[in-house]
């Protein structure tokens, strides 16, 4: 679940969105030729194998268009891609649509309400089966990630505090080896490395993203401008992802070679593709998408989300409320900035799915 950033990388992509908005003109023209970048979570697979099962090019074509989908080993540097203009469309967390893109200044579309997390990503103590024996420890995780946000819900849970707690900022490619260290007693990660920490004896998960149901959000989103002037394109992302949906969940020999495919392509083997679905709330069915995307939780969580971000110093320097950046969400209503809307949620797309009329 290669899903986080880094305080340094986010800089980098700030500089690069602004740069973007300086040289992009207002509206994107009409065109033919779209590019969508996606990387490696169980949640975005389909992506990759939609692509290499011809999905992606029936789907175009059946709208005329040619669509290229590029796989990013690294998330941080796919956002960064969509974010200076280089993509159209990109697979995101809730979260990093409002902390990158949206921040910097490139009004987005989620136009594909994936899954959330319900399971994936975790609180560990080392020899602890307690949330409340946080208090006082130092927790190694991903600082300023959904890793950061998932460890203040935990918090707030026992009425706690950061201030409760020590966060020592570490890589995700390095938590699983430091939490066999004995200076590291506790840590907040996602699968597969929490499956990979769990395996030790010591290792006790006290609170996970199942207990925060619908709050870390994973998304296709599309550069809103790019959308206003090309809804084929959109129309074509979301067929492509119900027929690629639909493949992987049939029965029998079809299904799992679908499945396994995916497996592979993430580094795994079925049954451990199996066990992180389990613990992802994927909507396979578009009306319930759309049913999801037009509740009151989303306002709920973004609220929450952009309230976290500002504390974090994460909507923009010149920032002074949580309020800077407008979110739009299905019904029309907005959180915050009414003339500053740059994220949004749109269901139009998953609708006319659900009602096959793509």
């Amino acid at each position: 679940m290669n899903r986080l950033t880094s305080i340094a990388l986010r800089s980098l992509i700030f500089a690069s969105a602004l740069a973007a908005v300086i040289v992009a003109p207002a509206n994107a023209a009409p065109k033919k030729d779209f590019k969508v970048a996606w990387s490696i979570y169980v949640g975005w697979m389909p992506w990759g194998y939609a692509a290499d099962a011809g999905i992606v090019k029936k789907w175009a074509d059946k709208y005329g268009l040619t669509i290229e989908v590029k796989q990013f080993n690294d998330y941080v540097e796919s956002v960064n891609q969509y974010t200076a203009g280089s993509f159209d469309a990109v697979t995101i967390t809730n979260m990093d649509a409002l902390s990158i893109p949206a921040a910097g200044g490139v009004d987005t579309t989620a136009i594909v309400m994936g899954d959330f997390s319900n399971g994936n990503d975790a609180v560990i103590l080392k020899n602890k089966a307690d949330l409340a024996a946080i208090k006082g420890q130092k927790i190694n995780l991903v600082e300023f990630s959904v890793s950061h946000y998932l460890l203040a819900r935990a918090l707030e849970s026992k009425h706690l505090a950061e201030k409760d707690i020590k966060v020592v900022n570490t890589s995700d490619a390095d938590l699983a080896a430091a939490y066999k260290t004995p200076e590291v007693t506790a840590v907040v990660t996602w699968n597969p490395i929490v499956s990979e920490i769990l395996e030790s004896k010591d290792a006790k998960k006290v609170f996970d993203s199942s207990q925060i149901p619908g709050e870390i959000m994973d998304l296709m989103v599309v550069n809103t401008a790019v959308l206003k002037d090309n809804p084929d394109f959109a129309k074509a992302l979301v067929g492509i992802w119900y027929e690629t949906i639909a493949k992987m969940n049939a029965a029998g020999a079809e299904g799992t070679a679908a499945k396994e495919a995916m497996a592979k392509a993430s580094g795994t083997d079925l049954a451990g593709f199996d066990s992180q679905l389990a613990s992802t709330r994927l909507f396979d069915k578009a009306a319930d998408a759309e049913a999801f995307t037009k509740s009151a939780t989303v306002g709920t969580t973004m609220d929450r989300v952009r309230k976290f971000l500002f504390d974090k110093a994460l909507l923009g320097k010149d920032a002074k409320s949580a309020d800077v950046v407008g979110i739009e969400l299905a019904d029309k209503a907005v959180l915050g900035n009414k003339s500053n809307v740059k994220l949004r949620f749109d269901a139009t797309y998953m609708d006319a799915a659900a009602k096959g009329k793509l």
